[in-house]
């Protein structure tokens, strides 16, 4: 005996919900959802490209070059540690995560002045900046070059684009904040990378 059409399409309503409910389930990443500035960087727009004004920022992994004019021995490239410490000849560690090169300068000249150099002339820019990754719905995840003024989209385009589960402008950056912890921030197509970011692209429910 078969079953009327009403339960039927009760049934498949249940299933419909059952498995929506299960999807969102999934979700169980306890990593805070915060807004871009509150991470240290501008907001994000909707669609529309937002200039990376905080990708000038240093983080773990980012190699500099320090020149201290008239000091040879002093002058070379230097890389990060993990944790953004940048190890200097004299002076020793100096906590370089989330500053600008022109920062890092200053720092590197007041801790010089005056026990080692009266008025140094320090210069610092940046040679090579950490990779951003991509995963989830792309077709090749993994870590690519960090470019200035990358958007989400241009990330995306570098992973080979969107898999055909993908949902297609609503992402989420995973950021080291200011304070050094894990946030995750949402996101558009035009939202801008910094280097060191995590984009995730999300499986669509339909």
């Amino acid at each position: 005996m078969s079953a009327e059409p009403s339960t039927i399409g009760s049934l498949r309503c249940r299933g419909l919900f059952f498995a929506m409910f299960a999807l969102a389930a999934c979700d169980s990443d306890s990593t805070p959802i915060v807004q871009e500035a509150a991470a240290g960087g501008s907001r994000p727009g909707a669609g529309k490209a937002v200039s990376g004004r905080d990708t000038n920022k240093l983080g773990p992994n980012d190699r500099v070059r320090i020149i201290v004019f008239g000091q040879p021995t002093l002058t070379g490239e230097y890389t990060l540690d993990g944790n953004g410490v940048l190890a200097f000849p004299l002076i020793g560690n100096i906590p370089a995560n989330g500053s600008t090169a022109s920062e890092l300068q200053q720092k590197i000249a007041s801790k010089l002045n005056p026990d080692y150099l009266i008025n140094p002339s320090v210069s610092a820019e940046i040679v090579n900046r950490r990779p951003f990754y991509v995963v989830g719905e792309v077709q090749k995840p993994g870590n690519y070059p960090y470019v200035s003024d990358l958007t989400a989209v241009n990330a995306i385009a570098m992973a080979g684009g969107f898999t055909r589960r993908a949902k297609k402008n609503d992402f989420y950056i995973r950021r080291l904040d200011k304070d050094g912890k894990m946030v995750r921030i949402e996101a558009k197509a035009g939202t801008v990378l910094q280097a060191g970011d995590t984009l995730e692209v999300r499986e669509r429910v339909f």
